[in-house]
């Protein structure tokens, strides 16, 4: 997420993800742990719905 231009927050166990332009807050756990069904849904939905991609990367 963050190759992609989103910005980091954690709070607790999870890791929260927004991005400017984007009105979609991605709220993940953290890089370990095994990511639950909704949040790889989630995370497809974006990706999808803003057409992001590695294209994106700065």
């Amino acid at each position: 997420m963050i190759r992609l231009g989103f910005h980091e927050r954690v709070k607790g166990s999870h890791r929260i993800f927004w991005r400017d332009g984007v009105a979609e807050i991605v709220n993940l756990q953290p890089k370990g742990n095994a990511a639950k069904a909704y949040q790889v849904k989630q995370v497809r939905t974006v990706l999808l719905k803003y057409q992001l991609g590695e294209t994106d990367v700065d």
